[in-house]
């Protein structure tokens, strides 16, 4: 019998870490091509401008991945990563890089997508708005509770018996393993101690996580909420068992050690995955919301709802949007992907008219709440998908867009919904992306009728590669 041939890994020694890439890649530029650089779990994140090792992982036709083993030398643009989870953990990727050194390269993401697969003119693009704070901004965490805990290398190398129960975030790649969180930097107190706190209540009671593989366990997930401008606070619980006694006990502990906590709540899913949309949701204690102040308006926000997870950054992008929607009482204004109508009704005091279209029901009905709690009678909401519903049938009946503010997801608009949009012919189109490759696609096409007026990149997500975009586009004459 033939053995296989076990060919060596190939290797690049001291090579130079160019830029940085989508997703979070770096890139280094070679006579043989670029190689996209990973970082993968427990290895040493790598920056532009550091020199480096490198092991190729994967060739394809136009590109190599590697890994970096070892680093020479340090770029300039590096600094000490604030979070002991750095590296293991797969949020905040990019805290190893100065924060001045993560807008340039943001910027220069939406630079590259608009010119490279848009393809259309430009005008100058505006400095991104920066986030403040950079830490401690998200009003929204969702932690796993399994049994599936994932051990450091110290851990592995001791003859200590490890609890296999940890409620913290998945390791990057494994489904299974999850990571115990001691301090995360994404959201404000008490999160912290929310966490730590049903943590030590299931140790110490000896309460089962949930194991995704076997699909048994009680606790499976561990949601908290907060609201910057109110401080209201919703923890919702997600169990897989059917434990009056276990959940109670909970529960009670998580009332009794955190008055401040505003909305308690509790999902039974018996499913074998944690999505929940599809769960009903038992309010155990407080109101079944919480809400979110922006100028003049209140926001009810479930534990369903859709919120932009930046408040603070939520309300300078659409203050943005608004400002460019170029409002004077008298126009028309579609909101497409409207979610929970924030955008709808935060423009429509200064509308004619707002129609939101959305996909989930839910949402819509949170967004018809919201119109109601803030006595605004000239926002309407429609679900169902945007390419059945935006159709000239509907602007026969609704009347066509002067304005449409676009907010779609990380997929870009449907061709469909885009040309439907050049046959609507409204003035003006603000488009606000959370992905600018698909954007820029869409750009093309919209290219076909529209101008692109004003581009304005916002950071929604420090220490990570994700940035918003906001396009101004106006009908060419």
């Amino acid at each position: 019998m033939r053995r296989k041939s076990h060919k060596a890994p190939e290797r690049l020694y001291d090579v130079t870490i160019d830029s940085v890439a989508a997703e979070g890649k770096c890139i280094v530029r070679t006579d043989d091509g670029v190689i996209f650089v990973e970082n993968p779990t427990g290895g040493p994140g790598v920056a532009p401008g550091d020199r480096v090792d490198l092991r190729i992982t994967n060739r394809k036709k136009q590109y190599r991945e590697a890994v970096a083993e070892h680093i020479h030398e340090q770029s300039a643009v590096r600094t000490e990563p604030f979070c002991e989870h750095f590296g293991t953990c797969g949020g905040c990727k990019w805290q190893h890089i100065r924060y001045d050194e993560q807008l340039r390269f943001k910027h220069q993401q939406v630079v590259d997508h608009l010119t490279r697969i848009g393809k259309v003119d430009l005008p100058p693009i505006l400095p991104i708005l920066a986030a403040h704070p950079t830490q401690y901004y998200r009003n929204k965490l969702e932690f796993t509770c399994a049994e599936g805990r994932w051990l450091t290398r110290a851990e592995v190398s001791t003859d200590d018996d490890m609890d296999p129960r940890a409620v913290g975030f998945h390791v990057p790649g494994r489904f299974d393993k999850v990571l115990p969180i001691r301090h995360c930097y994404l959201q404000p107190d008490p999160s912290n101690a929310i966490r730590l706190a049903v943590a030590d209540y299931a140790f110490q009671h000896g309460i089962s996580m949930y194991n995704l593989k076997l699909h048994t366990g009680f606790l499976r997930t561990l949601i908290i909420r907060t609201a910057d401008t109110t401080q209201q606070i919703m923890v919702t619980l997600q169990v897989a068992q059917d434990n009056p006694d276990l959940l109670n006990g909970l529960m009670t502990h998580l009332h009794r050690s955190f008055p401040e906590i505003t909305s308690l709540n509790y999902i039974l899913n018996t499913k074998k995955n944690d999505s929940y949309q599809d769960q009903t949701v038992i309010n155990w204690a407080g109101k079944p919301y919480i809400e979110e102040r922006m100028e003049d308006l209140v926001f009810r926000v479930g534990p369903k709802s859709f919120y932009q997870t930046n408040a603070q950054q939520a309300y300078n992008l659409y203050s943005v949007a608004r400002q460019w929607a170029g409002l004077t009482g008298q126009e028309r204004v579609y909101d497409l992907y409207t979610g929970t109508g924030t955008i709808a009704l935060f423009v429509a005091r200064q509308a004619k008219e707002v129609i939101g279209v959305e996909y989930v029901e839910a949402s819509v009905a949170d967004a018809r709440v919201n119109a109601q709690v803030n006595d605004i009678t000239n926002a309407s909401f429609y679900a169902g998908d945007m390419r059945d519903i935006l159709t000239d049938g509907f602007f026969d009946q609704h009347g066509r867009p002067d304005v449409v503010i676009t907010d779609p997801p990380r997929a870009g608009m449907d061709e469909a919904v885009t040309r439907q949009l050049l046959r609507a012919a409204p003035a003006r189109i603000v488009y606000v992306s959370c992905n600018t490759a698909t954007q820029a696609r869409d750009l093309g096409i919209l290219d076909e009728g529209y101008s692109v007026a004003s581009v304005q990149p916002v950071d929604m997500f420090p220490h990570t590669h994700h940035v918003e975009n906001v396009v101004l586009l106006t009908k060419r004459s």
